[in-house]
């Protein structure tokens, strides 16, 4: 089963820097693979990350992003990678992808850079929700968590 999973840094602060992004998804892929799943691909802005992952039946999606989350943050906070408190915004969101759209998802998380140029995370945020026929009162989908 495949998720492609966004979730953003509290307040949608740029805080993910370039200089250690790369360290982040190292270490993001590590907890992902250490629960016995596949991250197929990551990437993201300084606001906010996009995951395809690869899950096993069993797996309990809500609990495995909230480790990635859990664990990441803390790592960013003992390495001291930012100089306030790094924390996620609460929630996430997960679009179920068919393996046929897999190629297509790929290249659409590794062309992050070049979607942003033209489009506010908001703005694909909420394409993804109307794409995936979700209902969602806007006042709740970027609150300050």
């Amino acid at each position: 089963l495949y998720f492609h999973i966004i979730f953003a840094v509290k307040r949608r602060e740029n805080y993910i820097s370039s200089e250690w992004k790369n360290e982040l998804y190292k270490y993001i892929t590590g907890i992902v693979s250490n629960k016995k799943q596949k991250l197929m691909i990551i990437n993201g802005m300084p606001n906010h990350i996009h995951i395809l992952i690869g899950t096993k039946p069993n797996c309990n999606l809500s609990d495995l992003v909230r480790d990635i989350k859990a664990n990441s943050s803390k790592w960013i906070n003992e390495k001291k990678l930012i100089a306030e408190k790094f924390e996620w915004q609460k929630g996430f969101g997960a679009f179920t992808v068919s393996q046929s759209q897999v190629p297509k998802i790929v290249n659409y998380i590794k062309k992050q850079e070049e979607h942003h140029r033209v489009k506010t995370f908001r703005e694909e945020y909420v394409e993804f929700l109307n794409v995936y026929k979700i209902d969602f009162k806007p006042k709740y989908i970027f609150t300050d968590e």
